[in-house]
């Protein structure tokens, strides 16, 4: 990535401290800059809004409910034996037939396929890439305070995306079928030789049947289920940062401000009092000047390695960063730096005995305020 480095003037003090005999000239200093105040002049960051995004997640379909159709019961009453006449000594012939009836009616069946949900993915955008400016410490710096010797890096970070699980609707079918209707039989005798001589007059004979007939037919019940819809958080750029005019800031947040936000040994871990001095001190702080940057600066003691203390000392800072962000403090108001054991507050470096107390004094985040927005 290509640098580009951009001198900041803290204060007038700051100039005076590093031994500079040399009047700056007119563009290093603040127009109209008064004796006693302290101004900067830095870049500022990109101004983010989030916007909710609503998308369809499952279109409306339709589906069939099937009601059956319904028999009821009927009676019938038929006949079993023909009336006939019985001679008296030559009595008739009968003969046996079957009879055939419908037993049960036919009827149409009716069938409905459920819809068929098929899921699918698809990817959106959350954020889109961005670049903004970032502060490093110049290497090599003369100056005994870190701040005096700073430089500006243009720094890139992809577009960001999320997956979004939908949904899509095979519509649903329906068919129907045709069930025969049921017969029976039943026997009757019918005469075959009528009787000669005198005739005796035979009744008929009957019987009650019972069957079964469609009551209500069978039909389809429209249904229709409404569409869902989600939503998702998009990141839109408001506006773009770059370089700010010299602004007034106070001269006793220039220099850097320490939390009693100590740690473990070895760990990046907030403590329960630990935030509460971050809500108390830090957060306020943040709350009554909504304009202004932060940059928040961790440290260790000497014990450990100078790349693993560097390492702890950025999550510790990273730690503060995200702990306030939690909070809904917007992340371009926010730099976290570590510095590893590079700036201890007392004597105890490497190799030199002290108390675990001592050793606790350096483990410790400090905020320094960087420019208004």
């Amino acid at each position: 990535m290509k640098k580009q480095i951009l001198p900041v003037l803290l204060a007038v003090s700051s100039l005076m401290a590093m031994g500079q005999n040399t009047p700056p000239t007119d563009n290093q200093l603040p127009p109209q800059g008064e004796p006693g105040k302290c101004y900067v002049k830095c870049v500022t960051p990109d101004v983010w809004k989030n916007e909710v995004v609503e998308v369809l997640k499952r279109p409306s379909y339709k589906k069939y409910k099937v009601t059956p159709a319904t028999y009821k019961t009927v009676t019938e009453k038929v006949m079993i034996k023909e009336a006939s006449k019985k001679l008296v000594y030559v009595p008739a012939v009968y003969e046996t037939q079957t009879v055939e009836y419908i037993s049960k009616e036919g009827r149409t069946d009716l069938y409905a396929s459920a819809p068929k949900i098929v899921p699918e993915t698809k990817v959106v955008e959350t954020s889109p890439a961005y670049a903004r400016w970032e502060y490093s410490t110049y290497p090599n710096c003369q100056s005994s305070y870190p701040g005096d010797c700073r430089y500006v890096c243009w720094k890139e970070y992809p577009a960001q995306t999320k997956t979004l699980n939908l949904f899509t609707i095979d519509e649903a079918d329906k068919s129907n079928k045709a069930v025969d209707e049921i017969k029976r039989t039943y026997t009757k005798q019918v005469i075959k030789t009528p009787a000669t001589t005198r005739e005796i007059d035979i009744p008929a004979q009957y019987k009650t049947i019972s069957k079964q007939v469609i009551d209500i037919p069978a039909k389809y019940e429209e249904i229709i289920v409404p569409e869902e819809k989600t939503s998702y958080t998009k990141r839109v750029l408001v506006s773009k940062g770059g370089v700010t005019k010299w602004e007034e800031v106070e001269c006793g947040k220039l220099s850097g401000e320490i939390l009693p936000v100590y740690y473990k040994l070895g760990s990046a871990e907030l403590t329960y009092d630990s935030k509460k001095v971050i809500d108390d001190k830090l957060y306020k702080y943040m709350l009554e000047h909504p304009n202004q940057i932060i940059e928040i600066d961790s440290h260790t003691d000497s014990r450990g390695s100078d790349f693993t203390n560097m390492d702890l000392s950025e999550k510790r800072a990273k730690s503060v960063v995200d702990y306030l962000i939690a909070k809904g403090i917007d992340s371009s108001r926010l730099i976290a730096k570590g510095y590893g054991e590079t700036m201890l507050t007392n004597h105890c470096g490497n190799g030199v005995t002290c108390t675990e107390a001592q050793h606790q004094q350096n483990r410790r985040t400090e905020f320094r305020v960087i420019n208004a927005k």
